[in-house]
C-alpha cells in the first residue's frame, strides 16, 4: 500500500523541493494551506485549502484523512501538533532556530549568559512572559510537540531553521543591499566593522534537512535538530561578494551601530551576532551543506536581479527598510565630518606583541622588539 504524505504548506520557498522528494521515495503526497497563491507542483499532488493557523479551520479541512507521515512547514506549532495527536504516524515540524531561547540574561544560562553559539545539548527556552509573548509562546509550542511525542501521538522530529534565504523569499534580505547597488549607490553604511555574524540556511539546504529526518526516522525520533548552513560569513563579506556579483566596486562606510541606522534593516536583530550550531544534525542525520556557500549567495542574487521586487511592495514592507538615500547621505556626512574634527588623543599607536621569547642569542629576555 502507497504511503501518504501530508506538507502543510508547500508553496513556500522551499515548499516544492520538500514535496519532490517525498514523490521520489514513494509518497503520495497531498498539501495544505491558506490556497493565497500556489507553487508549480505536479498534477498528481491534492490540495487541501484551509487556514491551518486554528484547531476549528485546520481539522475541518483535514476531515477523516490520516497520513503515514506529516511536514509542517507553516501554521501554528502547538495547533499542528493538537490536531495531528493519533491522525499521522510521524510529524516533522519546522520551528525557528533563535525565538525560543531564553534571553540572554536567564540565570539558567550561568554567571557568563547566554553563549554566542548555543548548541540544541545545553539550550533552555523561554518562560519569562515580560521577555515577549512570541518568544514563551514558541518556547510552549516547542514543549507541546515533544509532550504529545512522549504520549505516543506520534513520532515527532522539529527542525529549527535560522533566517532562509534564496529564491522566492517573502521578506529577501538581500535585497537591501541588491537594491541599493541597482540604484547606483556606491557607499554601503555598516556598523560595528561589519564582523557581525550570523546563521543562515540556503533554501536547497532547508529541503535537504526535511529529507535527512525522512531517511532517518529512528535516528530523529524524538530530536529537535538545527539546520543551519555549515559555513558563517561577516556581513562585511557578504556584502562585498553581492558587489562583486554586480560587477561594481562599493565603499563600506563604517560607524558605531547606534549611529548606522540606515543598515539596522539589513542587520535585522541587533548588533550581537546570532548564531547556532548545526554538529547534531550533521552527526546523527549526516548533514553537509549540497551547495558551496558562493553558489548559494550567487544564485539569491541573480533570482533578485531577474525577479526585483516592486518599490515599497510587500517584500520592502516586511523589511522595514525605506531605502532613504536622503537620509544615508546625511548620516555619512555628518559620520565623516566627526571623525574629521575628533583629536587623536593616543601618544603612539597600539601594536599587538608576542607574549613570550624570540631570543636572538642565548638568555635573552622578552622583548616588545
Amino acid at each position: 500500500m502507497e504511503r501518504t504524505a501530508l506538507v502543510i504548506g508547500g508553496t513556500g520557498p522551499t515548499g516544492p523541493g520538500v514535496v519532490g522528494g517525498l514523490l521520489e521515495r514513494g509518497y503520495e503526497v497531498s498539501i495544505l494551506h491558506g490556497g493565497q497563491h500556489e507553487a508549480e507542483l505536479p498534477a498528481d499532488v491534492r490540495h487541501i485549502h484551509t487556514d491551518p493557523h486554528w484547531p476549528d479551520t485546520l481539522a475541518a479541512g483535514l476531515g477523516r484523512r490520516e497520513f503515514d507521515l506529516v511536514v509542517a512547514q507553516y501554521g501554528r506549532l502547538a495547533v499542528t501538533s493538537r490536531v495531528l495527536a493519533g491522525r499521522t504516524a510521524r510529524l516533522i515540524a519546522i520551528g525557528g532556530a533563535h525565538g525560543s531561547l531564553a534571553h540572554p540574561a536567564d540565570t539558567r544560562w550561568g554567571p557568563l549568559g547566554r553563549p554566542a553559539l548555543p548548541t540544541e545539548n545545553d539550550e533552555h527556552l523561554e518562560a519569562a512572559a515580560d521577555q515577549g509573548t512570541l518568544a514563551v509562546k514558541m518556547a510552549a509550542a516547542e514543549q507541546a510537540l515533544f509532550t504529545a511525542h512522549a504520549a505516543g501521538a506520534f513520532e515527532a522530529t522539529l527542525l529549527a531553521y535560522p533566517v532562509v534565504y534564496g529564491p522566492h523569499q517573502v521578506a529577501p534580505h538581500e535585497w537591501c543591499i541588491v537594491r541599493r547597488l541597482l540604484d547606483g549607490r556606491r557607499r554601503i553604511v555598516i556598523a560595528d566593522g561589519g564582523v557581525r555574524l550570523e546563521s543562515r540556511l540556503f533554501t536547497s539546504h532547508a529541503v535537504q534537512a526535511v529529507l535527512l529526518a525522512v531517511d532517518h526516522p529512528a535516528a530523529a525520533s524524538g530530536r529537535k535538530y538545527v539546520a543551519a548552513d555549515d559555513n558563517v560569513f561577516t556581513m562585511r563579506q557578504r556584502i562585498e561578494f553581492v558587489a562583486a556579483r554586480l560587477g561594481v566596486d562599493v565603499e563600506l562606510v563604517d560607524m558605531p551601530y547606534a549611529l548606522a541606522t540606515p543598515c539596522h534593516p539589513y542587520w535585522r536583530h541587533g548588533p550581537d551576532h546570532r548564531l547556532r550550531g548545526n554538529a547534531r544534525i550533521r552527526t546523527e542525520l549526516g548533514y553537509s551543506d549540497s551547495v558551496p556557500a558562493a553558489e548559494a549567495l550567487g544564485a539569491t542574487v541573480d533570482w533578485l536581479v531577474a525577479h526585483p521586487p516592486s518599490p515599497g511592495g510587500p517584500e520592502e514592507t516586511r523589511l522595514g527598510d525605506r531605502f532613504d538615500y536622503a537620509h544615508e547621505d546625511d548620516v555619512i556626512r555628518r559620520w565623516t565630518a566627526m571623525r574629521r574634527s575628533w583629536p587623536d588623543d593616543a601618544t603612539a599607536p597600539f601594536r599587538p606583541t608576542h607574549a613570550y621569547r624570540h631570543p636572538r642569542r642565548p638568555g635573552e629576555a622578552w622583548s616588545r622588539g
